[in-house]
């Protein structure tokens, strides 16, 4: 029977989804799972045993870190009211604001000059169909933040707008935002990181006991 229901939820959908699905429909409880994206090529989802690691949950954040740091994180991510831009994460010309939902302020909305796609050229505004700022209630700043600031920020869901660890491993991988980071347009520089390799990090920063790195 099980053999059954898990052949039934691998049609139609991708590899991504199906090992999950069967697990859930088996009443089973799946462990997070580590993922991968490379240049947009299949995901493959597979379980992990998750078990206290100090040290490696540790060393996996701290490099996770480099890439929260990046100006393609980081300039969503500022102290203040204004988004940055470019590599040196210079305040946002116009005077651009974050306004009540991260849209922007008045008619000065991300969404006039950041369309659905990258204008084509040279360091020409990006695009995203949502592209935004993180809400004025949970801004979730990375400017300034040492890595142990950042990791507790992460871990608390008052300064997250009431996410879960699992919840950001979710969005690290799988929002677009997020994935824009590593097609930035012309004239911009990528993360140090891959995306998998990045989201990798945060799932064994996660299992391994989401540990905060000393001050």
């Amino acid at each position: 029977m099980s053999r059954l229901i898990l052949k039934k939820c691998s049609i139609g959908r991708s590899r991504w989804h199906w090992p999950i699905a069967g697990l859930v429909l088996l009443g089973a409880r799946p462990a997070l799972a580590l993922v991968s994206f490379e240049d947009k090529a299949a995901v493959k989802k597979t379980a992990v045993k998750a078990q206290d690691d100090p040290d490696g949950s540790r060393r996996a954040f701290l490099a996770a870190y480099k890439v929260f740091m990046h100006p393609r994180c980081m300039n969503c991510h500022p102290s203040g009211d204004a988004p940055l831009q470019g590599e040196d994460s210079h305040v946002h010309g116009q005077n651009v604001k974050r306004g009540k939902d991260g849209t922007g302020k008045y008619a000065l909305k991300c969404s006039n000059c950041h369309q659905d796609k990258h204008v084509a050229g040279e360091n020409m505004p990006p695009g995203n169909p949502n592209w935004r700022l993180p809400s004025p209630e949970a801004p979730l700043i990375f400017q300034g933040r040492s890595p142990a600031a950042l990791a507790s920020q992460l871990k608390d869901p008052g300064r997250t707008g009431g996410k879960t660890l699992e919840q950001i491993l979710h969005h690290v991988a799988e929002d677009k935002l997020v994935l824009g980071c590593w097609e930035p347009g012309e004239g911009r520089a990528k993360p140090p990181l891959s995306h998998g390799d990045f989201v990798r990090e945060v799932q064994a920063w996660i299992e391994k006991g989401a540990h905060v790195p000393p001050p």
